[in-house]
């Protein structure tokens, strides 16, 4: 028994010994922390930053790759995302037919979309774009040529 006491006595000193040790390390970093924010009643901050103020505008033109292009009128029978195969669509007085209504790509918050059309006189295929959040501001037409679809200016779409 006493050869466990001693044990006993050693691993209580050992214990105290490390936790001198690391109130000692504690303390080499300088004052407390009480020590250190003792006298702060006149303590300046900073001047806090104005708000920025949100520009409210019309848009007139939209910037795209570079070039200003004008907002296209949409005069909608029903809510483009009902558009469906066989539905007409009024580009610029030219009939187009719907193909096919499918998902570009999806963004997550929001989706790129492409209606596929075709001209059934010309035999010309079209496409029309726009994100699912903001048709107005992101509609755009493309026309099919060769193996390339290039972006037409349009004033006005109708469907």
């Amino acid at each position: 028994m006493a050869v466990k006491k001693k044990i006993a006595k050693k691993t209580a000193k050992k214990a105290t010994k490390k936790k001198a040790e690391v109130e000692e390390e504690e303390d080499e970093g300088g004052m407390s922390l009480d020590d250190a924010f003792a006298d702060d009643d006149d303590v300046e901050y900073a001047k806090a930053k104005p708000a920025k103020l949100k520009k409210v505008e019309k848009i007139e033109k939209v910037e795209s790759s570079g070039e200003e292009v004008d907002i296209i009128k949409i005069k909608a029978s029903k809510p483009i995302e009902q558009l469906k195969r066989g539905d007409k669509v009024n580009v610029d007085g030219l009939v187009l037919e719907v193909d096919a209504h499918s998902v570009l790509i999806d963004h997550g918050t929001t989706r790129e979309m492409a209606i596929e059309c075709f001209d059934p006189k010309k035999d010309k295929d079209y496409e029309i774009r726009y994100f699912n959040d903001q048709v107005e501001r992101t509609l755009e037409v493309y026309v099919l040529e060769e193996i390339i679809y290039n972006r037409m200016k349009v004033k006005k779409v109708e469907w």
